[in-house]
């Protein structure tokens, strides 16, 4: 998948950057990333047009001198770039998540995931506090959905603590062929992987739990077909978006029944749980 990526620089820095943010999450970008002088933001280029930012009103505001540039990043092989950096990941001392090159050691989940081209490693603030979620709640003989799974590094620690079913769906054919092989590497039998969208999602209720760990906007725009295929008293566990969003996703998930359970964070990244009711 290629991307379109926004580079921009903001003065005065820190009130300028907060608000960009807020007004391009409105649109079709799915990822920012906070740099000493702005923010960076980046946009699918088949969702990318050339007024994306023609409504933006900070970039016409006299108070915040705001520039940028606009670069097209093509998809980032995530092998050579975790040979490179990447070190083993420590979740509260129970889930260690490490590539295929490094040694196994005595933890309770050892999860060993190859990313290739798709996005969840676990060194993200909202893999890492999935993670967390997962180890925090039971999973034990639940159907359970990782929507938007990536890896399928959250899908295989729900099959590990003891899911009787779990489903992993992605959009991109990369992440559908990763997420495939990651299971298939650690010994996931009970875990199927999709390639699709949420218009692929059964329309009666069939989850116990669901994981979503996207962005904003998909996640607000599919909530209701979430929300259609989740058991009343079923959990939902959403993730990909900043504190800042939280009213957001608390107005969406309410008018859809689902009420608000408990809050993780991490560097200004948010997951949210939420039950139906």
């Amino acid at each position: 998948m290629i991307y379109i990526a926004y580079h921009f620089n903001v003065e005065p820095r820190e009130l300028g950057a907060e608000i960009l943010l807020a007004e391009l999450g409105e649109k079709a970008f799915e990822s920012f990333e906070e740099t000493p002088t702005g923010i960076s933001a980046y946009v699918q280029k088949d969702l990318w047009t050339d007024d994306i930012l023609d409504d933006i009103f900070i970039l016409q505001s006299d108070q915040f001198t705001i520039t940028y540039r606009k670069e097209e990043i093509a998809q980032v092989n995530w092998n050579v770039e975790w040979e490179k950096n990447f070190d083993p990941i420590d979740v509260d001392g129970e889930c260690y998540v490490r590539a295929p090159f490094h040694p196994a050691i005595d933890a309770k989940y050892d999860i060993v995931i190859e990313p290739k081209m798709s996005f969840g490693t676990g060194h993200h603030e909202t893999t890492f506090m999935m993670i967390r979620q997962i180890l925090n709640n039971d999973m034990e003989g639940k159907h359970v959905l990782d929507m938007g799974c990536g890896t399928a590094i959250l899908a295989i620690l729900a099959s590990l603590r003891g899911a009787k079913t779990v489903e992993a769906i992605d959009i991109d054919n990369w992440c559908y062929i990763n997420s495939t092989e990651n299971v298939t590497r650690n010994n996931c039998s009970n875990i199927s992987v999709f390639e699709g969208d949420a218009s692929i999602l059964a329309t009666e209720p069939k989850y116990d739990v669901i994981l979503a760990n996207i962005n904003r906007n998909i996640l607000v725009n599919d909530m209701d077909k979430y929300v259609a295929c989740l058991k009343t008293g079923g959990s939902i566990f959403f993730s990909g978006f900043y504190t800042e969003d939280i009213p957001v996703i608390l107005k969406s998930a309410e008018s859809y029944g689902l009420s608000f359970e408990n809050q993780l964070e991490k560097n200004n990244w948010v997951s949210l749980k939420f039950i139906k009711q």
